[in-house]
């Protein structure tokens, strides 16, 4: 399988980019999943409430051997969570676990979580693969060599460049090799060298792909959503107006139809409205050059006081050209765009440690409300959360925190309604988009299915036949 980027960390404490999450949901198992309504369902174990403050977890059977031989127990879960909570933890996920007073475990099979306070939203937020206590407490490094009890078991990592799993179930053997630039992984695709190749191509390539008899190509909508982000505490990305006037600027359609050639729905909101906490409409910004202009003009600026701003992107070609794109957009209007484009990994750094005035990224694979406060609430600016905007809105955190104390869903998404209204009226975001997943592959590929959020899961079931499948182009 050909990636653009690398996994950064496989140590699913830690993890934050896309393709370590994505490779991580192969290598460790989880206490819960979720169903298309984004609602946690069981995986490793069920729960019960005993009382409005705890929730008893009961391991099943399936899924409890790690890759190491030992067997996944109650004292694994337990320490995987008690690391996570630990006061000198940096793991991004111990604000959202803060309302743990503390575990106990009953026997090898049952875990209690008891909680400062009623929270019915709780079974969501324990989605972290589980690691084994022995490992833990001997600060194994599992960022590069994890030990899970996932379908997938880890062999080596040459170099960053090409991971190497292996299947548990069969001992079938994977590659996971990047390859960053585009035009080259399509190559290698069609010489055969790569089977299968998911995302980060340009719609150009993938036309060029369906044209193809030794390729087919699978598309699905997806629910990632794009943005674009703003530093707050940046003098002039700090401006209301400037940032109602950049939203006002930005012709989505137009973007979505000849760039991504329809492959995506416009966002209005960072959950799609299928999901319980989304709702079927929120009145967006939509296209107005002569809006945006006036905007600027009541902020000071015009052509005696040019706006000027600066734009960073990850160097991926297909990603440059969104922002160039975007870039012309925000000149006619006259906000003059220096677009920046850098490796992955110094773009990542920059986002993460606040060194931007405006950048385009995604969130992928969020299911619970739980986003909001890891992302917008003044407590979570890194590294205490992902708020790298410096968004600092008393309003917002009230609501935040009000959402949490509902002992109901409904009443609970009521509530995220509300901020997410609000985060349209304060635009720490811009919403874009929702793009489609695609991926190409060989003939021989078979019975790999696409994931509305991007998971690598359908390498679980995919096999490889003998490549004589009737060639065809799935699209729903």
């Amino acid at each position: 399988m050909g990636l653009a980027t690398a996994p950064r960390n496989l140590d699913p404490r830690f993890a934050t980019d896309a393709v370590s999450e994505r490779v991580n949901r192969l290598l460790y198992r989880r206490l819960v999943e979720f169903d298309a309504a984004s609602r946690p369902v069981p995986a490793l174990a069920v729960w019960e409430r005993p009382t409005p403050t705890s929730y008893l977890f009961t391991l099943g059977k399936d899924g409890r051997v790690f890759s190491d031989g030992s067997r996944l127990e109650a004292e694994d879960v337990k320490a995987t969570y008690a690391s996570i909570l630990d006061p000198a933890s940096t793991s991004p996920h111990r604000a959202l676990l803060s309302s743990i007073r503390d575990i106990k475990t009953h026997g090898s099979d049952r875990i209690e979580f008891r909680l400062s306070e009623p929270d019915p939203l709780f079974p969501a937020y324990l989605g972290i693969g589980i690691l084994p206590a022995a490992l833990i407490q001997r600060n194994h490094g599992f960022q590069h060599a994890p030990v899970g009890s996932g379908p997938f078991r880890f062999l080596d990592w040459l170099e960053t460049s090409c991971l190497r799993l292996e299947r548990r179930r069969d001992r079938r053997r994977f590659e996971l090799l990047v390859v960053k630039d585009p035009n080259v992984r399509v190559m290698k695709l069609l010489r055969g060298e790569i089977h299968l190749l998911q995302n980060d191509l340009a719609p150009e390539l993938l036309d060029y792909l369906r044209g193809r008899p030794e390729v087919r190509v699978q598309e699905i909508s997806g629910v990632n959503f794009s943005y674009l982000g703003f530093n707050l505490q940046d003098p002039v990305t700090g401006l209301l107006p400037v940032r109602r006037a950049i939203a006002h600027a930005i012709a989505r359609r137009a973007i979505l139809r000849f760039l991504f050639r329809g492959g995506g729905r416009l966002a209005q909101a960072m959950f799609p409205p299928e999901h319980w906490a989304g709702a079927p409409v929120f009145a967006g910004y939509a296209h107005d050059p002569a809006c945006a202009e006036a905007l600027l003009t009541a902020a000071g600026f015009g052509p005696k006081r040019p706006l000027r701003l600066v734009y960073k992107t990850s160097s991926d070609p297909f990603r440059v050209r969104l922002a160039t794109a975007i870039q012309a957009q925000l000149a006619r209007v006259g906000i003059q765009v220096e677009v920046r484009s850098y490796d992955w990994g110094t773009f990542y750094g920059d986002i993460k440690a606040g060194r931007f005035q405006l950048y385009s990224l995604s969130w992928v694979g969020i299911r619970t409300p739980d986003i909001f406060r890891y992302v917008f609430h003044s407590a979570s600016v890194p590294p205490q959360g992902a708020n790298r905007g410096r968004y600092h809105s008393p309003r917002a955190d009230r609501i935040i925190e009000a959402a949490r104390a509902e002992q109901e869903l409904e009443h609970q998404a009521a509530h995220y309604r509300e901020l997410q209204t609000l985060l349209l009226e304060e635009l720490p975001y811009v919403p874009l988009w929702y793009e489609n997943h695609i991926c190409a592959y060989r003939n021989q590929v078979q019975d790999y299915r696409l994931a509305p959020d991007g998971s690598y899961d359908g390498l679980v079931e995919v096999e490889l036949g003998s490549g004589t499948a009737k060639r065809r182009t799935v699209h729903r």
